[in-house]
């Protein structure tokens, strides 16, 4: 029997396998130089075995994290060329077979494995410093009164939904509740690989359009929300904090009363005084663990500080500096009088709000990234 399953269209496999993907380096933006890092690999683990490797401890463990990125690179490009192999001979079989079943499962094969050489570029195109780092996002309510405060856990959820669908690890490390409903400001700590290059795309303020639950007339209003997001760092990258530039204070954690109250002041806040820099960590009872988390935090916004300085940059990314209103989104959300997602961007819409506000956002951030990358490839 004739087969009628449109035949997939696999990538070019005109150039020798050594340079068959085509996909270009997380760190260089060149192709993805397999031979190149496989010496790199080599280098490495030399260095690794010399005595005195550990002298550094920081030294060495910034080595052997090279190391892991670059055999995992190394690897991911191995499965994605052997996945294509194994997919053309079965095609191949499949036509002098006339099996459309073995067609079906090809194209199958096809579309997943282009989804893997989407991310595979997607994360070629994160080639900032920071970009593969966990990250410590804020939320902070803006125009619109309750609201914002209600629009700004709206967003809460959205990006904890969202980490969880990446299979990243979220902890709400600090919240403050408004008056009424909703909250005024929360930072959320998410862990993952490439958690920041993903998450910067989200920096700005975001509008929200709907019907108030909290308007008696049931009119239409709009609120504002602001989203900041720094990489966490690891503890091997040095940032220097001296302990006379910081002013540690402890309070009680508020909640909402009864058995939520804390009766012990384990909640803290860290100022650095030199840049007025004020981080909060109020998640758990025992103070040690928030001064810790402070820390962290602290760490992650001086780096992302000393960064933009370091590159003479504007802080045209972190919105902050406009105020959160009319005029300065980045995004809107409308409910009422139709239901859109828009991306004032990149332009990109969606018409399912539910699920995106459900934590399905991966593609606006995919999309964004693909612009930034298209603009820095211009000529000036």
């Amino acid at each position: 029997m004739a087969a009628h399953t449109e035949a997939p269209c696999f990538p070019s496999r005109s150039r020798p396998a050594s340079s068959r993907c085509g996909s270009a380096s997380i760190r260089s933006g060149g192709t993805f130089d397999v031979a190149g890092r496989e010496r790199r690999i080599a280098e490495l683990e030399g260095l690794s075995s010399e005595g005195g490797f550990w002298d550094d401890p920081a030294r060495a463990r910034l080595l052997l994290k090279e190391k892991a990125d670059l055999e995992r690179g190394v690897q991911s490009w191995r499965e994605q060329d052997r996945a294509l192999s194994d997919a053309e001979v079965l095609f191949d079989l499949a036509q002098e077979m006339e099996d459309e079943a073995s067609l079906e499962e090809v194209a199958t094969a096809v579309v997943a494995l282009e989804a893997d050489l989407r991310a595979l570029e997607l994360r070629r195109m994160m080639s900032e410093e920071a970009d593969g780092a966990s990250a410590i996002l804020d939320i902070n309510s803006g125009a619109g009164g309750i609201d914002a405060a209600d629009w700004a856990d709206m967003l809460k959820r959205m990006y904890l939904r969202w980490a969880d669908r990446m299979g990243f690890k979220s902890e709400v490390v600090d919240e403050q509740p408004a008056e009424e409903a909703g909250i005024s400001h929360c930072s959320i700590q998410i862990e993952g690989p490439y958690a920041y290059g993903y998450l910067k795309s989200e920096i700005g303020v975001h509008r929200l359009v709907r019907i108030s639950p909290f308007d008696q007339q049931a009119r239409r209003h709009t609120a504002f929300a602001s989203v900041s997001v720094w990489p966490d760092m690891p503890d091997d990258i040095e940032i220097e904090i001296r302990d006379s530039d910081l002013r540690v204070d402890t309070f009680r954690s508020t909640g909402a009363g009864g058995q939520h109250v804390n009766t012990t002041d384990s909640a803290v806040r860290i100022t650095h005084l030199p840049t007025n820099t004020v981080v909060v960590c109020r998640s758990e009872r025992s103070q040690h663990y928030n001064r810790h988390a402070a820390l962290k935090m602290l760490r992650a916004r001086l780096y992302q500080a000393e960064e933009e300085r370091r590159r003479k940059a504007l802080d045209a990314e972190h919105q902050s500096r406009k105020p959160i209103e009319w005029g300065s989104q980045i995004r809107s959300y409308v409910l009422q009088p139709y239901r859109l997602v828009k991306d004032n961007r990149t332009g990109m819409e969606a018409g399912d709000v539910d699920r995106f506000l459900d934590g399905d956002i991966t593609a606006f951030m995919e999309a964004f990234l693909v612009q930034r990358a298209s603009e820095g490839a211009r000529p000036a």
